[in-house]
C-alpha cells in the first residue's frame, strides 16, 4: 500500500452513526476514538434500507466502493456489507476491512431463502476483505468456521464501555428494563411470555430499541394485549443516552430473551449498573456475561425465563451477589480509547508492516 496518506480511513456505515443501537454506539466510539488518535476518517452513509437495501442505496453504495483508489483503506460495517452485491466489492480498488458484528445470516426469523442469499453475499464479500475485525471470540469462531476466512484475516476488538454517570435508584414497584433492536432475534416475544407467567409479582417492564422490523413489532402489541399486559410492559422506542442512563438507574433487573447475539453491548451496561441479568445461553452471551452476575436460560423457552425472573425479583441474596459479580467485571472492562487503540494499530499493521495485531 505504498503511497498512501498515514491514518487515513474511509468508514461506511448503512445510517447515520447517531442511531442508537450496539453495532451503532460501537462505529461511533471508533470513528470518535480513531480521529482522537490522529486519523482523518471520512465517514459515509450509503443508506438506512441495509440490509434490504433499495435499489437507489445499492446504486449509492457502488457509487461510493468503485471510486475509492487503492491508497483508500475502508471499513464497511456488516449491516451494509453483508448485503451489498457481490459485484460491487469485486470492482473496488481499495483495501478493504470488514466489521462484522454478527453475521446477518444468524439474524432470527429469516426465511430460509433470505438466509441463504445473506450466507451467500456475506461469504463473497468477506473472502475479497483484507481483513475482519469482530467484537468476541464467538463471532470470530462463526467467521473462521462458517464462512471459510483464515483464522489470521481476523481480529477480535471487544467493544469499550462507558461508565455510569449516576447511583442506582431502583423504583417501586421494580423495573425490569430490557434493551434491544425490535426484531425477532431479540425474543421479545419471550420475554412477554414468561412476564405474563409472574404476573401475581409487582414489577413494570420498559423494552428499549428502535423498530428494525414492523411486522414484528406489530406481533409484540398484539401479544401484549393478549397477555393482558398493556398496563405494565412499555415499548420506549430508540432512546437518548440520557434517557437510557436513567432507566438503568431506575432498574432492578436487565433482562433479554435473545436468540442469538455476535456480543452484547448492554451485558456489559448492565453489568457496569450493578444489575442482575437474565438472558439466554446463546452466541456470545456466555463470553460476556460475567459467571454469578446473570442467569442464562435456553433460548425460546418462556417457562424457564419466568423462573429466572421470579427468583431474581424475589430473592434479595440472589440479586446482591449477581450485582457485585457484574460490578467486579465491568471493573475489569476498558473503555472505548482502548478499542479504538486496537482498530487502530490493526490497521496500521497490516497496511505499514504487513503484521497481524490482535
Amino acid at each position: 500500500m505504498s503511497g498512501m496518506a498515514a491514518k487515513d480511513l474511509v468508514f461506511i456505515t448503512p445510517g447515520p452513526l447517531e442511531t442508537e443501537t450496539g453495532g451503532y454506539v460501537y462505529d461511533r466510539h471508533l470513528v470518535a476514538g480513531l480521529r482522537d488518535r490522529g486519523w482523518r476518517v471520512d465517514h459515509v452513509a450509503v443508506g438506512e434500507s441495509f440490509p434490504e437495501p433499495t435499489s437507489q442505496h445499492m446504486d449509492h453504495a457502488r457509487e461510493v466502493l468503485t471510486a475509492l483508489g487503492p491508497d483508500q483503506p475502508v471499513i464497511v460495517d456488516g449491516l451494509a456489507l453483508g448485503a451489498i452485491d457481490p459485484s460491487i466489492v469485486a470492482q473496488m480498488h481499495a483495501p478493504l476491512w470488514a466489521l462484522v458484528h454478527h453475521p446477518l445470516a444468524y439474524e432470527g426469523g429469516l426465511e430460509a431463502w433470505r438466509r441463504e442469499k445473506l450466507y451467500a453475499t456475506e461469504k463473497a464479500n468477506l473472502s475479497r476483505a483484507q481483513g475482519v475485525i469482530v467484537p468476541s471470540s464467538h463471532t470470530r469462531q462463526l467467521v473462521v468456521s462458517e464462512y471459510g476466512i483464515p483464522d489470521s484475516r481476523v481480529h477480535i476488538v471487544t467493544p469499550g464501555v462507558t461508565r455510569p454517570a449516576g447511583q442506582r435508584s431502583p423504583s417501586s414497584p421494580p423495573m425490569i428494563v430490557s434493551v434491544g433492536i425490535i426484531a425477532p432475534r431479540k425474543g421479545h416475544d419471550v420475554l412477554l411470555r414468561a412476564l405474563h407467567r409472574i404476573e401475581s409479582l409487582p414489577w413494570e417492564a420498559v423494552i428499549v430499541g428502535g423498530v428494525r422490523d414492523e411486522g414484528y413489532r406489530g406481533e409484540l402489541v398484539d401479544l401484549r394485549e393478549q397477555l393482558g399486559l398493556d398496563s405494565r410492559v412499555e415499548f420506549a422506542g430508540e432512546v437518548s443516552n440520557d434517557e437510557r442512563e436513567k432507566l438503568y438507574q431506575r432498574a432492578l433487573v436487565f433482562a433479554l430473551a435473545t436468540r442469538f447475539e455476535g456480543y452484547g453491548m448492554v451485558f456489559d451496561e448492565a453489568m457496569a449498573h450493578g444489575l442482575p441479568i437474565v438472558s439466554c445461553d446463546t452466541g456470545a452471551v456466555g463470553d460476556t456475561v460475567a459467571p454469578g452476575a446473570g442467569v442464562l436460560v435456553p433460548v425460546d423457552d418462556p417457562e424457564a425465563f419466568a423462573a429466572a425472573l421470579r427468583e431474581v425479583l424475589t430473592n434479595s441474596l440472589t440479586r446482591a451477589a449477581m450485582s457485585e459479580a457484574g460490578l467486579e467485571a465491568a471493573d475489569r472492562l476498558r473503555g472505548w480509547d482502548a478499542a479504538a487503540a486496537s482498530v487502530g494499530q490493526i490497521l496500521l499493521g497490516i497496511s505499514e508492516e504487513n503484521g497481524d495485531h490482535e
